[in-house]
């Protein structure tokens, strides 16, 4: 009987209430979304996380002379932004889910994914209450409560990519494809229908896009079917276990992701500036990333180069934007896989960044508790002395919460809470709720006989 099983027996055998006062060991937070065995997907996932607070701490911190830089390095760097985050967390889903399939029952694993994908949309509700309230205008309580943000995000695509699994790997690649070359003109057609006043397009457009169009439904889906396809490489793989296995899964990679790359490029070589929705102009609301080009040309580089516009392939949001980020993330995969998995490259970097990407969530919200402590106050030097010493008093707070605390209350807590929740089937929920009403039924069975007893005495 496998260790699956054996562990679902155990659970079923405990009592619901009982159980979930039970200790969270610290390895089950770690690994609550992580690809056990395969090192480089934390790795990818914790340079990302780290990269992520960099911008942010970078759009917040930089003086006037120096947030040049920040609009340069979150323009061409965005490739390790929430595409790529997205991409791994949607990768981590699928390998949980083939993993676990025979393993445990079907409506469990269903339950599991469901269980942590609603309670990271539920954080992401929270994160929008304030997010958009001070930066987006315009919107009020409870229009505040929907929004596209990466948490958002990340939360759809567990459910997303649940059933995307149920399909083909040729008819993931056609729906993902699709979702790509047609959200440019369904988002134009909302965009438009909206502004005209359309109140049903202006309903659709607010659910498709939302008030924080970071990462919209359109055409961020197609992460979820298109990196499925990935997922599935990555667990046969995995299942595999040969050398041979892992070199053919990094060819597939690597390979994959130069093609995407250049494809991205050679689409998405068109420039647009901040405007209306034009041949050569986009709406800042609609694709608030392009507002970068206005932050780089605060200061040209040497005063030799300007920027006429930014290429369609670093806008966010755009089709060929979709491409090129997918195609960085299969390359980065690849070359962390190369190196960490195959060659079995280990150092104190890679270690930090492997427990970085295990603790990301909670990275991610405890990164802007601090974050308007030095509102554009900070050159570039002092930034990079700053940032740093930010990020190694986050990561050992996480490290300190964790260890010694047993994250009580983190979010990779309460992912693990609620995946525990999802491990005891309906069938034993049931069941332990029949025992109560049984046990329920034999005391007033037991009092009511006593009653009579005494009735009679």
């Amino acid at each position: 009987m496998s260790s699956e099983k054996e562990n679902e027996i155990n659970m079923d055998s405990i009592p619901l209430l009982d159980y979930l006062k039970q200790a969270i060991p610290v390895e089950e937070l770690r690994d609550y979304a992580s690809v056990r065995r395969i090192g480089s997907i934390d790795f990818v996932k914790g340079f990302a996380i780290v990269f992520i607070i960099i911008a942010h701490t970078g759009g917040a911190w930089l003086d006037s002379t120096w947030i040049f830089v920040y609009g340069l390095g979150f323009t061409f760097l965005d490739i390790l932004g929430p595409s790529l985050f997205v991409f791994l967390s949607a990768l981590s889903v699928v390998f949980s889910i083939r993993r676990k399939k025979g393993a445990l029952p079907e409506k469990v694993i269903r339950n599991r994914i469901f269980s942590r994908g609603i309670m990271i949309i539920v954080i992401a509700i929270i994160f929008n209450l304030v997010s958009i309230e001070f930066t987006i205008p315009g919107y009020s309580f409870p229009a505040t409560l929907w929004g596209w943000n990466i948490l958002m995000f990340i939360g759809a695509s567990q459910i997303f990519s649940y059933y995307a699994l149920k399909l083909s790997k040729i008819s993931r690649a056609v729906i993902g494809m699709f979702i790509v070359f047609t959200s440019d003109t369904i988002r134009l057609w909302l965009f438009q229908g909206k502004e005209t006043g359309n109140v049903f397009i202006s309903i659709l457009h607010y659910i498709i896009v939302s008030p924080s169009p970071m990462t919209p439904l359109l055409p961020w889906l197609s992460i979820c079917f298109l990196s499925s396809i990935f997922g599935e490489y990555l667990y046969e793989a995995m299942i595999g276990g040969t050398k041979k296995d892992y070199k053919k899964l990094f060819r597939t990679f690597f390979y994959w992701g130069i093609f995407l790359v250049l494809t991205g490029i050679f689409l998405g070589s068109n420039a647009y500036v901040p405007g209306g929705f034009t041949t050569s102009e986009l709406p800042l609301n609609e694709y608030p990333h392009i507002d970068l080009l206005n932050t780089m040309r605060t200061k040209s580089i040497f005063s030799i180069f300007t920027y006429p516009g930014m290429w369609e392939f670093l806008i966010r949001g755009r089709a060929p934007n979709m491409i090129y980020n997918l195609g960085a993330a299969l390359l980065l995969i690849a070359i962390s896989f190369y190196f960490i998995d195959i060659k079995r490259k280990m150092n104190v970097f890679i270690s930090m960044m492997n427990y970085y990407g295990k603790v990301s969530l909670s990275l991610f919200l405890l990164h802007f508790i601090f974050i308007t402590l030095f509102l554009s106050s900070l050159n570039l030097v002092v930034f990079v002395f700053v940032v740093f010493a930010y990020l190694g008093f986050w990561g050992f707070t996480a490290y300190i919460w964790n260890e010694f605390y047993g994250g009580m209350g983190s979010p990779e807590w309460f992912m693990a809470q609620v995946g525990r929740i999802g491990q005891k089937t309906g069938k034993t929920v049931k069941k332990e709720i029949r025992i109560i009403e049984e046990e329920i039924k034999e005391t007033i069975q037991k009092i009511k006989q006593e009653h009579d007893k005494d009735s009679k005495g």
